[in-house]
């Protein structure tokens, strides 16, 4: 690199490793339906199935589709838990709610995972937390990096 001295060439590696960063954070995660064909619904095992689909990416989208509420349906909803011990006691005391009964409707609910490691634990709040401790509908995901698609 003629002309450029040491701190150019630096700042140079600095503003390219950047631009890697950056396109690494907004890369476009895919579109996952929690549940598969199987939905969001009381009586499914959720901890099994993100087993089975893990890794999670960031930037991944957990899309949560259940039926609204109806006298047929359970009613359900979407829980963010602040940590493992709250997860595995179904403890929804200082739960947030992030989808609501009738959200999960028509195209569903979209969370996207926006933290690397960070892990984000899902419940089903409804009946007190009765369809998180007997229902299946909890589980826990923790997103890695993205990595390319072949």
């Amino acid at each position: 690199m003629a002309g450029f001295g040491v701190l150019d060439r630096s700042l140079i590696l600095i503003v390219v490793a950047a631009s890697l960063l950056v396109t690494v954070s907004v890369a476009r995660g895919d579109k996952i339906i929690v549940g598969g064909s199987d939905h969001w619904r009381y009586g499914f095992n959720y901890s099994v199935w993100a087993f089975q689909n893990n890794p999670f990416y960031v930037n991944d989208v957990l899309v949560f589709k259940y039926d609204p509420p109806s006298k047929t349906q359970f009613h359900h909803s979407v829980y963010l838990l602040p940590n493992m011990w709250s997860y595995l006691t179904c403890d929804l005391s200082r739960a947030k709610l992030i989808a609501n009964t009738t959200q999960g409707d028509g195209e569903g609910f979209e969370f996207v995972l926006k933290k690397r490691w960070q892990p984000y634990y899902f419940v089903c709040g409804e009946r007190g937390g009765l369809h998180c401790k007997d229902g299946g509908m909890k589980f826990f995901v923790k997103p890695t990096l993205h990595r390319e698609h072949d």
